[in-house]
């Protein structure tokens, strides 16, 4: 946890990230990932030049067996405020309009959902659980499914709704990511989503894990090319 919390820290200064008074809001979805982003934060508030403080939100969406208790029970012990909130997003991807490609339309109802959310609680600021191997795994996606050259940027302002994103997990490794969460032992939900495993990021996850095989550098010259 000290080389992760090393590597946000380089993160949110290289990018700017976090400015003195600020609210982060953490979206927490029970993933390694999100729990990680929520427990390093809530760590760097205490030592961190710059004051700012953190709030956990996560979107129930229905999906059946998903249970966020244990998620609550973390955040009384990082002392940061829980807002969960209810949106029917499984049922309308799923029973409604049984989608066969349900990854777009689910991503795009959490999307909203969410920035509701953080306009109700008066929070502009949003650090996603975006890490370093994401970021590999988007570019190639994008290039390989939609043919253009582009990925998330660290930080990102969205002129319509007034808010911005962070991504302070930039430069963490995926393999960091999944120790630091067995080691603590967050209380990772299980994601039991019928699309879980399948998407297309899985394919592309799976294409540079064959490609290092042949070329071990491979994700420090992609993550390099979008650096520069």
């Amino acid at each position: 946890m000290q080389k992760l919390l090393g590597q946000v820290r380089r993160c949110v200064e290289d990018y700017r990230m976090i400015d003195a008074g600020d609210t982060v809001a953490v979206g927490v979805s029970g993933g390694k990932d999100s729990l990680v982003t929520l427990t390093a934060l809530a760590r760097l508030r205490a030592f961190y030049p710059i004051p700012f403080t953190v709030h956990a939100i996560t979107l129930e969406t229905g999906t059946p067996g998903m249970c966020f208790d244990a998620v609550a029970d973390l955040c009384r012990q990082l002392d940061v405020p829980y807002t969960r909130i209810q949106v029917p997003v499984y049922d309308i991807v799923f029973n409604e309009r049984k989608e066969k490609n349900p990854c777009s339309l689910c991503a795009k109802l959490r999307r909203g959902s969410l920035n509701t959310a953080l306009t109700d609680l008066g929070i502009r600021k949003i650090a996603l659980g975006h890490h370093y191997d994401d970021a590999i795994e988007t570019l190639l996606m994008n290039l390989l499914f939609e043919g253009r050259i582009g990925c998330f940027q660290p930080v990102t302002y969205l002129d319509r709704t007034g808010i911005t994103q962070i991504r302070p997990l930039l430069y963490c490794r995926e393999e960091d990511i999944r120790r630091a969460a067995q080691r603590l032992r967050l209380p990772v939900v299980h994601n039991p989503c019928p699309a879980n495993g399948h998407s297309r990021r899985q394919e592309v996850k799976e294409l540079i894990s064959g490609l290092e095989g042949r070329y071990p550098d491979i994700k420090q010259k992609l993550f390099g090319s979008l650096q520069r």
